[in-house]
């Protein structure tokens, strides 16, 4: 069935008040949450600052820079100021990128202005150092270890100040940006819902909080737990980009489409008020997802169109550059129109971030093979294999990973292509024991295609009807309510003779479905007529 967010919080253990908002006044938008951090700039400044901190808290680059400008030329002794601005130029602190060069120019010099101003207090000086130790050697530093230090650093200074509560909450932030999607214990979240469970009792209406639990509560197992910062956060920070967008988060871990469409609508309406063009494109990419899933299709499509026209400047933020390379394939291949996939545009050639360049090319290798093209399909796959050479050369691990098994899962329906079940069974399950061993990337929503789910349409057009089944039902573990879990689990069931199973599929099916803006095959064979 198709399940609401308003559906899922009666399950959950943890509970979040209806929250009020500040109305702090920054560039005609107020509505971003209320913090109170302790400073000893003047009191003319104080509003814009809190503004500023609140902004910073919702990943508000532009808008959060701005203010924390603005408060020092009003106040030229104001040097915490310089911290946030440092802070901001930190980028997502869960994402894994983390500043550019020129980023951490500027934020450097930030740290240098605050420092050369003299904080009043030590505890301010404290905080503009525990940044600057992120910005230490950066380009002797891959940003792992850059993540790390910054964590040690947080931590030390909410030892330091325990009654400071903003030292508590940013601590726990990046605590959770240690978070490695190959550790399936979920530590680093755990360490960091420990810190903000007993803030958020003490602050319901502080942005940071509920942000930084929806990331903490990211991940299948625990995603439920997190619906209540979902539902509250965007409440908190209504004018703020990704406050609006973040809930979607966990709204696509639980499969409550409508909300994640919703959601990211807004999300995008909020980023082109706001300036902030990559959270529309990142918006973008999740709301073409939830929208295939309940058989959207025209919704989807042009909130893919809105997307593209919507001119980022350049450079182009890795977020960006992974949505525009994932949309196009994920309106063809959630539709299994394969002809179509084989034919998506070729990628640039350079390596992209989050190895967004290996999209299209998985796309079109699995688009070939299931049409039968297995020259093509050899052809995208060698190029799918470049790409991860790269990415595993430029040190990124998770990313040649994940590009490692978009190559196992096109060599195995290139196999299968040519008749090799056996070893094309063999490579498919292989790639997704693999997938299963590492977590999806926060940039995107989900996968192109779960590889598991791939391994049960193998299966079933193998003709191992019951062997398909299961492991349709072990997809939808990880990846709930997806249109192609359930239409595969009801074909597989019905051929395999469980005639309850398949109608409990189709009635699943025809729910999620039941808002559906074009027609699609296989809801016409759900209601008997295919």
């Amino acid at each position: 069935m198709r399940l609401s967010a308003a559906a899922l919080i009666a399950c959950t253990a943890l509970s979040v008040p209806v929250l009020a908002h500040d109305e702090h006044a920054h560039g005609g938008l107020s509505q971003v949450g209320k913090v109170a951090f302790a400073n000893s700039c003047s009191p003319a400044v104080q509003d814009e600052f809190a503004t500023g901190v609140a902004m910073l808290h919702s990943f508000w680059w532009s808008a959060g820079e701005q203010a924390f400008r603005s408060v020092l030329a009003k106040d030229p002794g104001c040097a915490i100021a310089s911290w946030g601005i440092a802070a901001l130029m930190m980028n997502n602190a869960l994402a894994g990128v983390g500043a550019t060069p020129d980023s951490a120019a500027k934020a450097q010099a930030a740290i240098e202005q605050g420092r050369s101003i003299g904080a009043k207090t030590q505890r301010e000086r404290d905080y503009i150092e525990a940044v600057a130790v992120y910005y230490q050697d950066f380009t002797a530093r891959p940003e792992r270890i850059r993540q790390i230090n910054r964590a040690a650093a947080f931590q030390a200074l909410a030892a330091k100040y325990p009654d400071d509560d903003e030292a508590q909450i940013f601590s726990a932030l990046y605590i959770a940006g240690t978070q490695s999607q190959a550790d399936q214990t979920y530590a680093a979240y755990g360490k960091a819902v420990a810190i903000l469970t007993p803030q958020l009792a003490k602050h319901p209406d502080h942005p940071g909080i509920a942000h930084y639990l929806i990331h903490s509560f990211d991940a299948p197992p625990i995603a439920a737990q997190g619906l209540p910062a979902a539902i509250a956060y965007a409440k908190i920070a209504p004018d703020a980009p990704h406050a609006q967008h973040m809930p979607s988060h966990i709204f696509t871990r639980v499969g409550a489409w409508p909300d994640s469409a919703a959601a990211n609508q807004r999300a995008f309406a909020a980023a082109l008020t706001g300036r902030e063009y990559s959270e529309a494109q990142h918006a973008s990419d999740y709301m073409v997802y939830a929208d295939l899933q309940m058989a959207r299709d025209a919704a989807a499509l042009a909130a893919m169109q809105a997307a593209f026209a919507v001119t980022v400047p350049a450079p182009v933020p890795p977020a960006t550059a992974y949505a525009r390379a994932a949309m196009p394939a994920r309106v063809l291949v959630e539709r299994g129109d394969w002809a179509g996939a084989a034919k998506l545009p070729a990628p640039d050639s350079r390596l992209q971030p989050y190895g967004a360049n290996a999209l299209p090319l998985f796309a079109r290798a699995i688009g070939a093979a299931r049409s039968g093209d297995v020259n093509a399909a050899a052809l995208d796959t060698e190029q799918l294999r470049i790409v991860q050479k790269a990415l595993a050369e430029a040190g990124s691990t998770y990313w040649a990973t994940e590009v490692g098994i978009q190559v196992t899962t096109a060599e195995a329906w290139t196999a299968f292509a040519r008749g090799d079940t056996a070893a094309a069974l063999a490579m498919m399950r292989d790639a997704a024991n693999r997938e299963d061993k590492q977590e999806k990337h926060i940039v995107t929503p989900g996968r192109i295609l779960p590889a598991r789910e791939l391994l049960a349409d193998m299966l079933l057009e193998a003709g191992q009807p019951a062997a398909a089944l299961v492991e349709y039902e072990q997809s939808q573990i990880r990846d709930p309510h997806r249109f192609r879990g359930y239409y595969g689990a009801a074909r597989a069931a019905d051929a395999a003779g469980e005639a309850d199973k398949a109608a409990q599929y189709k009635r699943s099916l025809l729910e999620l479905a039941k808002d559906a803006d074009t027609g699609r095959a296989e809801l016409a064979w759900a209601k008997g007529r295919g």
